[in-house]
């Protein structure tokens, strides 16, 4: 093994600098307290529903499910750590009166909008986008070429869409056959 001279002034300043530390500094580093929570708090990491600039957040929910803090995400590669007024105020979205707990439903010539449970609510999107591309769906084009498309349906993403809701909204989208498949980002 051949050592240089470049090798071995590393080595030295590497031996060095660990006999500067202090005896003790290793066994304080590893003896930490941790001090118990008077509330279960979770963290997740998330993304800024506003924008389409797609700002990271860490989100701390309490045991009742609702925001209690919101943070900028330092790894995040859009923002850094660093939040807008907007993104500071997810907060307020959990905890909002105004918030939609159950998915509204307006029936034809009807003025006003009813609450229905989820699970009808499901049922009935899915029974209308099968009836939907059953109606439109196209196996071939005009030339006789095979498209195996849907034009009768279409599917517009947004800002507050993270990767993975993108990716499998597109996954869907294609599997179905819609041609007309956007993002907010591009429009």
């Amino acid at each position: 093994m051949k050592l240089t001279r470049r090798d071995f002034l590393r080595g030295a300043a590497v031996a060095s600098g660990s006999l500067l530390l202090p005896q003790g500094a290793q066994a304080a580093a590893t003896a930490q307290k941790i001090f118990p929570l008077h509330k279960k708090v979770r963290e997740a990491a998330t993304i800024c529903p506003y924008c389409s600039c797609g700002c990271g957040l860490l989100i701390a929910t309490g045991p009742d499910g609702h925001i209690v803090n919101t943070e900028g995400d330092p790894d995040h590669i859009n923002n850094r750590g660093a939040l807008d007024p907007k993104s500071i105020s997810v907060t307020q979205l959990s905890r909002s009166p105004l918030r939609l707990k159950k998915p509204l439903y307006r029936a034809p010539g009807a003025d006003r909008f009813e609450e229905v449970g989820w699970s009808w609510a499901i049922v009935e999107v899915a029974k209308r986008i099968k009836a939907t591309r059953d109606a439109t769906f196209e196996a071939t084009n005009a030339s006789g070429v095979t498209v195996n498309r849907t034009p009768g349906i279409a599917l517009l993403g947004g800002a507050a869409n993270n990767d993975e809701e993108c990716y499998l909204a597109s996954k869907l989208a294609r599997a179905l056959g819609i041609v007309y498949l956007e993002h907010q980002a591009r429009i």
